[in-house]
C-alpha cells in the first residue's frame, strides 16, 4: 500500500511543483516591470524637479546680473543718495520746527 500511495504521490507532486515554478515565474515578471515603472516615475519626476529648479536658478542669476550692473554702473552714488535722504527726512522731523509733530503746551499743564 505504500509503494502505491507513493508511485501516485510521485506524479502528484511533479505537477503541483511545475505549476508553482510556472507562477513564480509570472509573479517574478510581474514584481520586475513593477520596480521598472516606479523608477521610471521616479526619473520623471526628478528630471521635472530638475527643470523647476534651473529654471529657479536662472530667474536668481538675473537678478543678480541686474544688482551688479547697478552697483557697478552708478558706483556708490546710490549709498550717497540713501544719506541724502536721510538727511532730508531728519530736517523734515524736527519737532522745534512749526507743523511738526503735536504742539505741548508745558505753560498749562496740570497741577497735581
Amino acid at each position: 500500500m505504500d509503494v502505491e500511495i507513493i508511485g501516485v504521490m510521485i506524479p502528484v507532486i511533479a505537477i503541483v511543483f511545475g505549476c508553482s515554478i510556472g507562477l513564480l515565474g509570472v509573479w517574478t515578471k510581474h514584481q520586475q516591470k513593477m520596480a521598472e515603472m516606479q523608477v521610471n516615475t521616479t526619473a520623471e519626476h526628478t528630471a521635472e524637479k530638475a527643470a523647476q529648479y534651473a529654471s529657479h536658478i536662472q530667474k536668481l542669476e538675473d537678478r543678480v546680473q541686474v544688482l551688479e550692473r547697478i552697483v557697478t554702473d552708478r558706483g556708490y552714488d546710490i549709498a550717497t543718495q540713501i544719506e541724502a535722504l536721510r538727511d532730508t527726512r531728519e530736517v523734515d522731523a524736527r519737532p522745534d520746527q512749526q507743523g511738526a509733530g503735536i504742539p505741548l503746551d508745558m505753560g498749562s499743564k496740570e497741577k497735581v
